[in-house]
């Protein structure tokens, strides 16, 4: 028999668990949260909970312990230890209730996190006090250094000193060089500083400090829905089971249990559904600036105005820094002429200027664009990706033609953080919140293109088919380089799965063609039309060229203009019997009719007749030559991309001549080919949320180059790698397409070019718990309300306190800097409204379609969806 309340207290400790756990001191939006949690438990839940089983319970006293014992066998299948709802334990017999199909499909991809919201990016540890056992702990991370994206890192943990108010003092780091945390040396420190404890006390306090990277590490998109739906299947199993036949009293007892089971739910789901608003609110745009080459400032007293401010010191050591400029620059060099006029350092005109150096006169700067966001050439964001899809999306709905994506593969070196039994369901839903977001930006004749190995391959692909965008098909990508294992088969090929809603073949930019191109006008720039000279390095060039097809060598010819060509035969495949097609054409020479060749002529006398009047007709010396049809080649020249691209460059070695390093990144001549099968046109907009080293934007740059386009790029990127590899990457292939140990290499016909790209901060996730005022308002004291379903935190300040209400006037005033210092209101606005930007003042955002909002005193519906959810 069990002890008298032994079920009950199993219960109430598993939700006080949940919902409270430790008390815990700092300030972080962790902290903020389990107080938030603390609090609605204690003062809330709890209380209204007791209170309503007492009541249930009159009737039949005798259930009690039994309700509490199925409450706990139900509940514990779906709450994972921080507080996350979903399946965390499925018996074998529920499997029948899974849902793995539907109307229209006879497979669906199931898996067991997939009504969540993954949340948790990484493990960022703050300093942390916490109360365990009745024992004060403190948990010094401030000397936590940073991991780099791809290290898997154990936490350690070394006893510093106790404190006189009995404190333990705990220093707190990262592993390096198999350091390991040694519990018993520990103990016995602590039993010298004249305090007893116990492995377990010891055990559970480490547990409370690392449960600050995990408690918000899922959150269930509908947790009523979820759990009632759960409960339902649960509890007509139990009745159904078996052959049972129920009496009158056993049925209320089993719907006393439904409805406090339910009362439960309902508690735990309000809360829930806050998390869920404060996930998917929009979010602020922060510590924003702009990058743009110093050509783009056509205002010379503006321009005047920069090179005398004071930041420019700044700027010029920037430059000195990315290896633009040596430690002899002087600003004088920027003017400099010679004795024609022409600028005698013509590469300067591409120097980044950076406006977080003249945050006084960036408005100045951005009056010179008519159009301000049609004339920038890419948007980088520093935020985590789903906040920054999530809140990007209504900018750039349907307006992007490819995303480009290469997200971590899940693999013990990915950097992947996963709760360990559920790596592939964690890893499935941090993709599925991110792609089906992404997704909705395409455009109609839009690409995605996500690379990935072949440990998730597959169900990548079941993912991708659940969504509405078609298989084009999957590129295996050979590196050529074998990366020996310890056990089967070396492997040196990864995937790229390629998802459109583009109808027609896709093909390979015409590189090869553009290159053949290029290289025959510089040689008869070089030697003249219709050079022997030319001609002939040009055909050497191109018989020795690996990288050109056989078809491509059959254009190894150049005419008296200079343009490339090949030479085809103008017989028919099956003889003509029509005289006419067997009739010569003449010499232009010796007037002379030709050898006609022994199945006639493909074309008729009148087709043949027009390519002659178009120089399409090749002669040879003399008559004895058969004419032969002249093909020209030409820009638009294309070849189906194929399933298969060998590509054994380093994406490390692109990087080493910037002199920028990132572990682990992907060549750009792998990037230009893809992004350029996508975008014919070169207006496009190039999406990649998991930017890395912005190999994206070092690609587009490149095709613009080429084709001299304006396609765009968004990369979102939340690795303090933005700021050390992203925006120096940037900057320096701005500033010069061809780098060598991170200085600039000018040669003829490598230069840098004309760009202008804004970068920000989000406000993010943990940001908003911070801010979030939760803590005035009484709860479930509404008497006219069901407190199972009022949405209890409706009278909660939230971020409220940035509000003036003026009741003179009957207004709302809006104060930005009473939420954060940095606010960029007009991207903010930009973001949340769906519009592009035409122009910026200091009081007032202009938008595309002519709406203006004013930036000192917006409109309060506008903003209320930032700081006053519901």
């Amino acid at each position: 028999m069990p002890s008298p309340k032994k079920y009950e207290q199993q219960f109430l400790n598993a939700l006080r668990d949940i919902f409270v756990g430790a008390k815990v001191e700092g300030d972080s939006g962790y902290i903020n949260l389990m107080r938030i949690k603390s609090r609605y438990y204690e003062q809330g839940v709890f209380p209204r909970l007791q209170k309503d089983i007492n009541e249930a319970l009159k009737p039949f006293p005798d259930f009690r312990e039994e309700l509490f014992d199925k409450l706990y066998t139900f509940f514990q299948r779906y709450f994972s230890e921080s507080g996350s709802i979903y399946f965390r334990y499925t018996a074998l017999h529920q499997n029948i209730y899974e849902k793995v199909y539907t109307d229209d499909r006879d497979v669906m991809l199931f898996w067991k996190t997939h009504m969540l919201y993954y949340v948790k990016t990484d493990r960022i540890f703050i300093s942390l006090k916490v109360e365990v056992d009745g024992i004060k702990f403190f948990f010094d991370a401030a000397n936590m250094t940073l991991k780099r994206a791809n290290e898997k890192r154990q936490v350690v943990y070394a006893f510093r000193k106790a404190e006189s108010d009995g404190s333990l003092i705990f220093d707190v780091g990262y592993s390096e060089r198999g350091k390991s945390t040694k519990v018993d040396d520990m103990l016995k420190a602590i039993k010298q500083a004249g305090h007893s404890l116990t492995d377990e006390t010891l055990d559970r306090a480490f547990r409370v400090f690392e449960k600050q990277s995990e408690v918000d590490y899922f959150i269930n998109k509908n947790a009523r829905a979820f759990l009632r739906e759960q409960f339902e299947l649960w509890m007509y199993q139990y009745l159904f089971a078996g052959q049972n036949v129920w009496k009158e009293e056993r049925l209320a007892q089993l719907q006393a249990l439904k409805g406090i089971a339910f009362n439960v739910i309902d508690f735990i789901s309000q809360f829930e559904d806050e998390l869920v608003k404060v996930w998917n609110k929009p979010k602020f745009v922060r510590n924003s600036h702009y990058i743009l080459t110093l050509d783009k400032i056509t205002n010379l007293q503006l321009l005047k105005k920069i090179f005398a401010h004071k930041g420019m010191k700044a700027q010029v050591e920037e430059w000195q820094f990315l290896g633009m400029v040596d430690d002899k620059f002087k600003m004088t060099l920027l003017n400099e002429k010679d004795v024609v006029g022409e600028a005698c350092h013509p590469q300067y005109k591409y120097l980044p200027l950076d406006t977080r150096h003249f945050p006084d006169l960036e408005l100045d700067i951005l009056a010179l664009f008519d159009d301000l966001d049609a004339s920038l050439d890419g948007w980088l964001i520093h935020s985590e990706n789903y906040q920054a899809l999530n809140t990007l999306l209504p900018k750039f709905r349907e307006r992007v033609k490819c995303v480009h994506i290469d997200p971590p593969y899940n693999t013990a070196t990915s950097g992947f953080l996963y709760v360990n039994k559920y790596q592939h369901s964690s890893w499935l839903t941090m993709m599925d919140n991110r792609i089906s977001s992404s997704v909705e930006m395409l455009s109609k004749d839009g690409s995605y293109l996500c690379h990935i190995d072949e440990n998730e391959y597959e169900r990548l692909q079941l993912l991708f088919d659940q969504l509405s965008t078609p298989n084009a098909g999957t590129i295996v990508w050979d590196k050529r380089n074998p990366m020996n294992a310890g056990s089967g088969i070396a492997k040196q090929h990864e995937y790229i799965i390629w998802r459109t809603k583009q109808k027609s073949p896709i093909y390979l930019r015409n590189e090869a063609v553009l290159e053949m191109l290029k290289v025959a006008s510089e040689l008869v720039e070089k030697y003249g039309k219709g050079s022997q000279e030319a001609q002939k390095e040009y055909a050497t060039w191109v018989t020795k060229n690996k990288k050109l097809s056989g078809g491509e060598k059959a254009y190894r010819y150049l005419d008296e203009e200079g343009f490339v060509y090949q030479s085809v035969s103008l017989r028919a495949p099956e003889p003509r019997s029509d005289p006419k097609f067997h009739e010569p054409l003449i010499h232009p020479v010796t007037k002379k009719p030709c050898g006609v060749p022994p199945n006639g002529f493909s074309r008729t006398p009148d087709t043949l007749k027009d390519m002659l009047q178009k120089g399409e007709i090749i002669f040879g010396v003399n008559e004895k030559t058969q004419p032969r049809q002249k093909v020209p080649l030409v820009e638009s020249k294309q070849r189906q991309i194929s399933s298969v691209i060998q590509d054994g460059k380093k994406g490390k070695a692109d990087l080493d001549l910037l002199g920028l390093d990132f572990p682990y990144c992907h060549p750009v001549s792998l990037y230009e080919m893809l992004t350029g099968a996508v975008s014919e046109s070169r207006q496009d907009i190039i999406l990649d949320f998991f930017a890395g080293s912005g190999t994206t934007a070092h690609a587009v740059f490149n095709l613009n180059r080429l084709d001299s386009g304006k396609r765009k790029y968004i990369l979102v990127e939340m690795g303090e790698h933005f700021n050390t590899v992203i925006l120096p990457r940037v900057k320096k292939v701005a500033f010069n397409s061809k780098w060598k140990d991170g200085k600039p290499v000018f040669e003829k016909g490598e230069s840098g070019v004309s760009h202008f790209v804004k970068y920000y901060e989000l406000e993010q996730y943990e940001d908003a718990l911070r801010r979030a005022r939760y803590a005035d308002a009484d709860l479930f004291n509404n008497p006219y309300e069901d407190p199972y379903n009022q949405y209890v935190f409706m009278r909660d300040s939230k971020m409220l306190d940035s509000l003036e209400l003026d009741y003179k006037k009957n207004a709302v005033h809006f104060h930005p800097e009473k939420v954060y210092k940095d606010i960029d209101l007009a991207e903010t606005l930009s973001n949340l409204r769906g519009k592009w930007i035409k122009r910026i003042t200091s009081d007032e955002v202009e938008f595309q379609d002519g709406e203006r909002v004013s930036l000192n005193d917006p409109d309060w519906h506008l903003i209320k969806p930032l700081v006053w959810w519901q």
